[in-house]
């Protein structure tokens, strides 16, 4: 909105928003984090014991100061606000789920999700074409609608899902979403699409990297659900605006696999009775900890760095 009517160069206005993002993301983690429910300890996760006691839910915050600053000092038009509307209902429904002194049972969590993924596709596709762009071949062709839609619900309800599941050891949701931000940022940035969205992601990165002060080993509170579920949207959001919806794959793998392979093994057994993966624990996250011997920092910093590797192929690539 004040980006129409500030009398700075767009740039400047854009690094204006990512500083005031950190800043104010900052002090709200600094001061107000008191305020946000407790963590009770999750008792199925590796170390979950160490997490009882702790602020949970801060994607309020970050969420909060992300929407706010990208309607006041970015770009905006009716699609985009959608989009933070969306936003800011995910984060609403993991923030009650957060502060709920019982979880929510898992058959909710889904169908509210799948009711942001319908909602969010049909607003894309109101506003944007169904050509689908290959970028790493140069290559496109128009998608029936129909098809795109589903196609569009089918990645942001895997998004919202698998960046949920990999939120368990300190500073990896954020780090790693980081690095897929960043590689959405750079090859939309090398690619000219989506010049006015773009924007947003930095904003998005900069409040990341303000919760990460705080949550780097050993953190102080934690994203929740408030933040992993929204971070989860927008990131699926990015896929479909960079015109290319299976960029979703590469830039955001880690996650993929991190906490997507819960999610079928899960629905295998459930629902199949197939059992599969029967001595990988899942999260991946946890396998790596209790299995494989990795320390917390050794997670993290592997994980973020085979990101950004795969990220960077992708960047030189298109």
């Amino acid at each position: 909105m004040l980006y129409n009517f500030l009398p700075f160069h767009s740039d400047i206005t854009i690094f204006i928003a990512m500083g005031l993002s950190f800043l104010i993301t900052f002090l709200l983690m600094e001061f107000a984090a008191r305020f946000l429910p407790k963590d009770g300890g999750r008792a199925f996760a590796v170390e979950g014991e160490k997490s009882a006691g702790k602020p949970r839910g801060a994607g309020l915050l970050f969420i909060a100061v992300f929407v706010f600053i990208s309607a006041f000092f970015l770009p905006m038009n009716t699609e985009y606000g959608f989009y933070l509307v969306l936003i800011l209902i995910a984060m609403m429904t993991g923030f009650l789920d957060d502060a709920s002194k019982s979880p929510w049972g898992e058959y909710l969590k889904g169908a509210l999700d799948l009711a942001v993924a319908i909602l969010t596709s049909i607003i894309f596709l109101v506003n944007n074409s169904s050509e689908i762009r290959f970028v790493l071949f140069d290559k496109s062709f128009v998608m029936p609608k129909v098809v795109y839609g589903i196609l569009a619900v089918i990645v942001i309800w895997a998004s919202i899902n698998v960046t949920n599941c990999s939120d368990g050891v300190d500073g990896l949701t954020g780090s790693v979403g980081i690095a897929t931000l960043s590689g959405f940022y750079m090859i939309m940035k090398k690619a000219g699409i989506a010049s006015t969205f773009s924007p947003m992601i930095l904003v998005f990165i900069a409040v990341l990297m303000a919760y990460l002060w705080f949550n780097a080993t050993p953190s102080k509170l934690m994203m929740g659900d408030a933040g992993s579920r929204a971070l989860g949207l927008f990131i699926a959001i990015c896929a479909l605006k960079s015109g290319d919806p299976f960029l979703f794959i590469p830039l955001a793998i880690v996650f993929i696999l991190d906490g997507g392979l819960g999610l079928i093994k899960v629905f295998l057994l459930r629902f199949l009775k197939i059992h599969i993966l029967k001595n990988v624990r899942t999260p991946l996250h946890d396998q790596v900890r209790k299995v494989w011997g990795w320390s917390n920092t050794q997670c993290v910093y592997r994980f973020c760095i085979i990101q950004i590797v795969i990220c960077a192929v992708i960047y030189f690539l298109v």
